[in-house]
């Protein structure tokens, strides 16, 4: 399967033409509501997945996904395509390619977005146990395993606590 991405662009200007493509933001709903293209419509990768048949019955048209860095949108690519929609696009770098590239987006109540998330959670499973550990010395292995989850997510591109 091949992977369609379009840029930034490329999009702002199709979303100007006389057929816009429809934006499906896959990102949590506090993320959207933090940021998001406008006309986007928020549509988390969960719940895509657990309705996708419903969905792509309302889905004729262009399709560009976006999240915040092309990950999940990827995951919703292969399940849109899987389910026989075949215009499907990412956009490339995501929300954060589209703010860099000095895109306007909607903006809501600012709250912090599944990365920062996950590291406010590693962090402090690391800090508690390296802590606790002074106590009780084999909570170093938490740490451990914190930190070789984290290189492993680093060196894969991926995060398993993000995705869950």
């Amino acid at each position: 399967m091949t992977t369609t991405t379009i840029d930034s662009q490329n999009l702002s200007e199709r979303l100007d033409s006389a057929t816009p493509p429809r934006v499906l933001d896959v990102r949590t709903p506090g993320e959207f509501e933090s940021a998001h293209i406008a006309g986007a419509y928020n549509v988390p990768l969960d719940l895509l997945r657990e309705h996708r048949d419903e969905i792509i019955k309302h889905l004729d048209d262009e399709v560009v996904l976006v999240c915040r860095s092309g990950q999940r949108a990827t995951q919703a690519e292969e399940s849109l395509r899987t389910a026989g929609l075949t215009n499907v696009h990412i956009l490339d770098g995501g929300i954060m390619a589209w703010e860099s590239a000095g895109f306007a987006v909607n903006r809501g109540t600012q709250r912090w977005d599944l990365e920062r998330q996950v590291r406010l959670v590693a962090g402090s499973i690391v800090l508690t146990s390296i802590l606790g550990s002074l106590a009780a010395p084999k909570l170093k292995w938490v740490a451990g395993a914190i930190g070789g989850g984290l290189t492993v997510a680093a060196l894969s591109n991926t995060c398993a606590m993000g995705m869950a």
